[in-house]
């Protein structure tokens, strides 16, 4: 038997559109410091997080996703029923079945479109945005809605004094297309399991002793350990990046990294050697480490504040639990 492979030729991927959603309760490193021991300059010296939004009971993580979807697809000017393909990244999702992305599905009208999640923690986003990209590219979609949603209110406990102040909750999506022209950059990722132990769960869901608050299992941090893989992995591989979409760092209007904190921020912004002319996503001074949510609410933030504009050249780097990494450079929609 011979068959024969269909091919789409020389087919483009783009960003179309960019949405966000941020629950509506903001809260400040006072009320942070009620459950640790800290204080609010610690915290914002440590961090150079401010404040942070923790979603209320009835943001849930399909409602939150699917509000960033809208917003995303109202940018782009694709109604709900021309998607193809929902690509969800979540760390977050305490339901494991049915999938988060077909929920969201359902609820945008997305009648027609497939739907998977992702789960590769903070670099989510960067690895669903790299398979959209694909899938485009190769004509097995037109239209994917790639979103990263979290509430990792529900998996950091409030009490731990190493991590509590850093994470928050939200959802970004956008919108990946064809286009006449590239627009999404290969993907440079890469997994590291040698340091699985800095960033995981303090047991699985099954071993949880019973349902109450102090007997569930809660995400650990080694902060240091991850500061010094991000330094050693991280800036290398966003360089890399830049260099497979045939660009440099001077070209750069946009670097937006993973919004983990911002010492880790200025300091991969020093090592890529980028200049004042490039515009630095420091969303995380308000919104918190969002993990697979952060690089598009950052987007979202940097195009309404006109720090970026439509037409611009982005880097895009994403790394997280795994420990791993994503990164490609993006036109902005």
């Amino acid at each position: 038997m011979t068959w024969t492979v269909r091919t789409a030729g020389s087919r483009h991927s783009a960003l179309l559109g960019i949405g966000g959603y941020r629950p509506h309760r903001v809260v400040g490193n006072a009320e942070i410091c009620r459950l640790i021991d800290s204080t609010e300059e610690w915290i914002e010296t440590r961090s150079g997080i401010v404040e942070r939004r923790f979603a209320g009971p009835d943001e849930t993580l399909p409602m939150m996703a699917t509000a960033a979807a809208e917003k995303a697809l109202a940018q782009a000017g694709t109604p709900p029923g021309e998607i193809d393909l929902i690509l969800v990244a979540s760390m977050s999702n305490l339901v494991q079945t049915p999938p988060l992305s077909v929920r969201v599905a359902y609820e945008l009208g997305a009648r027609g479109a497939a739907a998977v999640d992702i789960s590769a923690a903070c670099a989510g986003f960067c690895h669903a945005l790299a398979i959209a990209s694909d899938a485009v590219r190769a004509g097995s979609a037109r239209r994917v809605l790639v979103i990263g949603a979290e509430r990792m209110t529900d998996i950091v406990e409030p009490t731990d004094r190493t991590i509590s102040f850093l994470f928050a909750d939200g959802a970004g999506a956008a919108v990946v297309g064809d286009a006449a022209a590239p627009g999404i950059g290969p993907v440079v990722r890469r997994a590291d399991g040698a340091h699985a132990e800095a960033l995981r769960m303090t047991a699985p869901w099954g071993a949880a002793p019973g349902p109450g608050p102090a007997e569930r299992p809660w995400m650990r941090m080694d902060g240091r350990r991850v500061f010094r893989w991000a330094m050693d992995e991280v800036a290398p591989a966003a360089a890399r990046a830049l260099d497979e979409a045939g660009t440099e760092p001077a070209a750069l209007d946009a670097f937006v990294p993973h919004q983990a904190n911002l010492r880790m921020i200025d300091l991969l912004t020093e090592r890529l050697g980028l200049t004042g002319t490039t515009a630095v996503a420091r969303d995380v001074a308000h919104s918190g480490n969002t993990s697979a949510a952060s690089i598009p609410l950052a987007l979202e933030s940097m195009l309404a504040s006109r720090q970026a504009s439509a037409g611009d050249t982005a880097l895009l780097v994403g790394f997280g639990a795994g420990l791993n990494y994503a990164a490609q450079v993006v036109v902005l929609p």
